[in-house]
């Protein structure tokens, strides 16, 4: 039996995006009154909304284009997508506190406690539960974050991406920076503002998958993030 776990935030007005960044709008382009021409209805049924916001909103992947300008060119339309679509393990980091570091010697013991193995290709996602518990909270920015080391290690490895639950991946002004700039460097990219991870832990491997829009010279894009269990076959 396939199971499809969904990993992604709603889109709405006014949600929580990374400092300096557009805020999200979303408002009644038009109606099906409006296209059936009836007067002084008392209803308002949406037939089309604009939306208004930035590539990284929300549940994201970031182009290799965004991490430094020596990445200029690697636009999310030139990415293979191979790469949104990989083998996952997800990992248990819910024990740190808010702005603590996750370090090489942290992810092993992660791997280490449910008996799994990074393997080349993959999208190693990241539990810290900050999610669940800081959403829409003062401390939402405040989220744990990998050292710049831990996320040259993931690199070494070969694989296609990492996920957080967080805004960053990294945590700003001590390790973020330095985070996407290893990712740019070593040429693999990273996932923000996942949900659901909990519903991952201690169950093995799955099939992710994160496919951008195909944006023309898109520095990220908004993705429907899931993870897929099939009982019935290995991933």
């Amino acid at each position: 039996m396939i199971q499809i776990i969904d990993l992604s935030q709603e889109i709405y007005s006014g949600m929580p995006v990374f400092n300096g960044l557009p805020e999200v709008r979303m408002t009644l382009h038009a109606t099906h009154e409006e296209w059936n021409d009836i007067k002084n209805s008392n209803s308002t049924t949406p037939s089309v909304y604009k939306l208004e916001l930035g590539e990284h909103t929300g549940t994201h992947v970031d182009a290799l284009n965004h991490m430094s300008i020596e990445n200029k060119g690697q636009s999310i339309d030139t990415m293979p997508l191979s790469m949104f679509y990989t083998e996952g393990i997800c990992l248990n980091f819910s024990t740190k506190e808010l702005k603590e570091l996750i370090t090489i010697d942290d992810i092993k013991e992660a791997c280490e406690e449910y008996n799994l193995k990074i393997k080349k290709g993959d999208t190693v996602l990241l539990y810290t539960d900050h999610y669940r518990k800081h959403f829409g909270t003062h401390n939402w920015n405040n989220g744990p974050g990998l050292t710049v080391e831990a996320t040259r290690w993931l690199g070494s490895k070969k694989i296609a991406a990492f996920g957080v639950e967080t805004m960053s991946p990294g945590v700003p002004k001590v390790t973020n920076k330095g985070v996407h700039q290893v990712c740019g460097e070593l040429g693999f990219t990273h996932y923000e503002n996942l949900i659901n991870l909990h519903l991952l832990i201690g169950r093995g491997r799955f099939r992710f998958i994160g496919f951008p829009l195909k944006i023309k010279g898109g520095t990220g894009s908004p993705v429907r993030a899931v993870a897929i269990f099939d009982n019935n076959k290995n991933v």
